[in-house]
């Protein structure tokens, strides 16, 4: 087990890039010349942890660097040690001493945190579990770097001393404090990529069908506020802008540069903005050498979009900054756009501009080298000119990080998703198109809907719930009313409701009534409301109040058709806390008092139930069930005992066991005269189940045979299991006989990002063949679970009658079991027996391989 691979890049807090990385005897002298150049009363006040005389135990630790018990890791810029943390091991327990010296220039940089949090994820990595430390009682700024770290602490002074002791489990708080300090640091190295004060564009061509030339055009003709350079020597100016012949002649050095060079020239011409003083780059170029690029970037700590990209663009009118080669200017607006495709991002771009909707900024990442979705989501996330945030993403970097930051975004404002490489076909596309394998899609589905991501699958899909979102307050509830003047419309928009998981209100009786006296006779008041076409748009407009005021309304679709009698959309209007969303055929617009219209009602019915979905997704407690029964310590020596592949049969049940699970216990028996003497142990009918290597679906394969009772039937089935199996057959597992209940299936497949992915679902023997399940990611929250439980086809009829509240304990230990013994990756439970008195754990099997430690919530910059 270790560390992420080192060295690695990471952000100081004013968004200046550092490597961190373990130190080593080549490093002694940079260490002790970090601490004599300490001012005097820093070398009092001790912004090191321990005394004086430690300090030389410190440095000399770097002289053994193959003792195992002695870590240090430093922070670097250039050549220059900024900082360096270290821990030795005490013992034989799992505890370390901690050691800390940080540059007094670099003390107000985030330097000792960030090399803390580094330090924290290597010794979990190295199996210790808590940090001690003595720190000076007047060193207030170490016992606050200590406290403000996020992990479970106590200090206990003594006298001129405090003892500090910090426990290294990643909790919520940990986490939070962690991400806290990584969006300061990101969003911090983003203003040079979004606001920028000076820009050079490298490959500004004279030709106006050039990308260098377009994207100079666009910056100039969208009023950029900041100082615009142009680099071409082979011209004077381009665009009406000076030319220089090279970066290095600029007058100043420009904090962004976008470069629109022929891919062979862009890592020397990276390399020179490097030395420049460029701040971050945008690479439209295609082709390019990714990992020269990169080597580059990281070499001089400059933040990258692209290559292989459209542009950037930000309508902040502090900056209004169009860089990028698409044909039109970005309107302003509210909506944030990340995306990997540029053609995704112009598509997107155009239906909102015409819509009249804008974009505050617009990044399209490519092959995100560096800057992606995640960092992206950061900025957003405290941007106050940003409302709604939109993402085309074709794979994921780091999707656990992702998961936690579009939570924490959602919960502030409407994140939406375009779903990408869905099928086989689309996954082949998107690898050949970004130079990524794609995310399978169940599981970046269950990513998206925990995260609470509003997922869609096209740009005028996304676009509609847009418009729903920028116009409209999110329902209350998944109840629609319909009123149309157009019958046969009206069901449609019924039909479509019913089909997006919306639910047609039953309007009350004092709302039939006052429908009764507005309407003519042949109108029908009962929901989808059908005024006829004889209504103008006055009587349109008070029944639209009246189904409003219904308590039992949450949301309301209006359809309306023009006749020779009048067009009643004139009385469309807003209703105080419903969405209210249109229909007229042929039409996406905006009506007036921002009511979105579309052209059918089936969009109108799906960007409703985008709405309402997020509206529940607000609503929903993030809450964790506290499950009791569980021995991690038996789990975890099962595991040790059998460190790879299916585990046998009787392990299973102790580690089922282990967490809790109600498990068919049973006898594993190695010859037939064993299995016999199991079977009438039991004194009742067992199933015989053969255990044979590389026996994975023993049913499907002949290694089942259920009610099975007397000696000679059961020597004969497991002789059948030796003609079956030969050389394979390791033994038979006997279980008694279970009647009854309704069958499910459970089960876990971890994946090396995403981590545990858990399902549920029809069981049985054709579990295949109707695949109906639900899948979540773990950890499951308790509405996780109740999700899982009630989200597959056939689970209203399946546990109608059965102990539900059972099956959700066993998802929340399932869940558990994956999350707290990493080395599972497969745990199959087939059949799970649900009565109405609880459940049964039938069937089981799991597969464990080695886990090498990852620490997704590290901070790190790509390498």
């Amino acid at each position: 087990m270790d560390l992420q691979p080192v060295p690695v890049r990471a952000l100081l807090t004013d968004g200046t890039v550092v490597m961190v990385r373990e130190l080593g005897p080549g490093d002694v002298v940079a260490l002790l010349d970090l601490h004599r150049s300490l001012p005097t009363e820093d070398q009092y006040l001790r912004f090191f942890s321990t005394s004086p005389r430690q300090l030389e135990d410190f440095v000399q630790r770097m002289v053994s660097p193959d003792e195992p018990r002695h870590v240090v890791v430093g922070a670097l810029r250039g050549e220059k040690l900024l900082g360096a943390a270290s821990y030795v091991a005490v013992g034989e327990s799992d505890g370390a001493e901690v050691a800390l010296v940080v540059s007094h220039v670099e003390q107000t940089h985030g330097v000792g945190t960030l090399l803390l949090e580094h330090l924290v994820s290597l010794a979990r990595g190295r199996g210790v579990r808590r940090f001690t430390a003595e720190v000076l009682a007047i060193n207030f700024r170490m016992l606050r770097v200590f406290t403000d770290m996020g992990l479970v602490w106590t200090v206990v002074p003594d006298g001129d001393v405090v003892h500090v002791d910090l426990g290294l489990e990643p909790c919520d708080r940990y986490l939070d404090a962690v991400a806290k300090r990584e969006r300061a640091a990101d969003v911090a190295s983003l203003a040079h990529v979004l606001r920028p004060g000076s820009i050079a564009v490298v490959g500004a061509s004279r030709s106006p069908a050039s990308v260098g030339h377009v994207v100079l055009r666009n910056l100039v003709e969208g009023n950029f506020t900041g100082d615009l350079y142009a680099v071409n020597p082979h011209a004077r100016s381009v665009a009406k802008v000076d030319c220089y012949a090279s970066v290095s002649e600029l007058p100043e050095a420009p904090e962004l540069a976008v470069v629109c060079v022929p891919a062979q020239a862009v890592p020397g011409v990276a390399d020179e903005c490097g030395r420049r003083g460029v701040r971050a780059l945008v690479v439209i170029s295609s082709g390019v050498d990714a990992e020269e690029l990169l080597k580059v970037v990281r070499t001089h700590g400059m933040r990258l979009v692209g290559p292989n990209c459209l542009g950037v663009s930000t309508s902040s009118p502090a900056v209004r900054m169009n860089a990028t080669f698409a044909a039109h200017s970005t309107l302003a607006g509210d909506i944030g756009l990340v995306t990997q495709s540029g053609g995704v991002a112009i598509a997107v771009q155009e239906e909102l501009r015409r819509l009249g909707l804008g974009l505050s900024s617009l990044v399209s990442t490519g092959d995100k080298l560096d800057v992606s979705g995640n960092d992206l989501l950061m900025w957003w996330g405290q941007d106050a000119e940003t409302r709604i945030v939109a993402l085309y993403l074709e794979s994921f970097g780091n999707p656990r990080k992702f998961a936690r930051l579009a939570r924490e975004v959602a919960g502030l404002k409407p994140v939406l998703a375009i779903r990408a490489a869905s099928s086989e076909a689309g996954q082949r596309a998107a690898a050949s198109h970004t130079a990524a394998t794609a995310t399978p899609s169940v599981t970046r589905d269950a990513l998206f809907r925990q995260a609470g991501v509003i997922a869609v699958d096209s740009v005028p899909e996304l676009v509609d719930a847009v418009m729903a979102l920028s116009w409209q307050p999110v329902p209350g509830g998944r109840s629609v009313a319909v009123l149309s003047n157009a019958g046969g419309l009206g069901v449609l928009a019924a039909d479509a409701c019913t089909r997006e998981g919306l639910l047609m209100a039953e309007l009350s009786d004092e709302t039939l009534k006052s429908l009764r006296e507005l309407l003519p006779t042949t109108a029908s008041v009962q929901n989808p409301v059908d005024t006829t076409a004889v209504v103008d748009d006055d009587r349109f407009a008070r029944c639209l109040d009246v189904i409003g005021a219904d308590p039992a309304v949450a949301a309301v679709i209006t359809v309306t058709v023009p006749t020779a009698l009048g067009d009643p959309t004139g009385g469309v209007h807003r209703i105080p806390g419903k969405p209210v969303l249109a229909v007229r055929t042929g039409q996406t617009e905006r009506l007036p008092d921002e009511v979105p219209c579309y052209p059918e009602p089936a969009r109108a019915a799906a960007a409703l139930a985008r709405l309402a979905e997020r509206g529940q997704w607000l609503a929903r407690p993030r809450e964790f069930a506290e499950l009791g029964g569980i021995d991690l310590g038996t789990a975890q020596g099962i595991v040790a005992r059998n460190p790879e592949g299916w585990l046998p049969p009787d392990e299973v049940v102790r580690l089922l066991k282990a967490f809790g699970l109600p498990v068919l216990g049973g006898t594993f028996a190695t010859t037939a005269e064993h299995a016999v003497a199991a079977q009438r142990a039991y004194d009742a009918p067992v199933a015989l189940k053969a255990v044979a290597e590389d026996l994975v679906h023993k049913s499907k394969d002949g290694g089942v045979v259920l009610s099975v009772e007397g000696e000679s039937a059961v020597t004969e089935t497991f002789r059948g299991f030796q003609d079956r199996f030969g050389d394979r057959l390791r033994g038979v597992f006997v279980q008694p006989m279970v009647l009854g209940g309704r069958e499910l299936l459970v089960g876990v497949v971890t994946d090396e990002k995403f981590g545990p992915l858990v399902v549920t679902g029809l069981g049985g023997v054709e579990t295949d063949v109707f695949d109906d399940r639900a899948a979540a990611l773990a950890p499951l929250s308790t509405v996780d679970a109740d999700d899982l439980v009630h989200g597959f086809r056939s689970a209203g009829r399946l546990l109608a009658d059965v102990d539900a509240e059972a099956v959700r304990d066993v998802l929340l230990r399932v869940a558990e079991l994956a999350g707290a013994v990493p080395e599972i990756v497969e745990l199959d439970i087939n059949p799970l027996v649900v009565t109405d008195t609880g459940c049964l754990v039938m069937d089981a099997r799991v597969r464990v391989a080695e886990y090498r430690w990852t620490d997704p919530f590290l901070r790190q910059l790509r390498h």
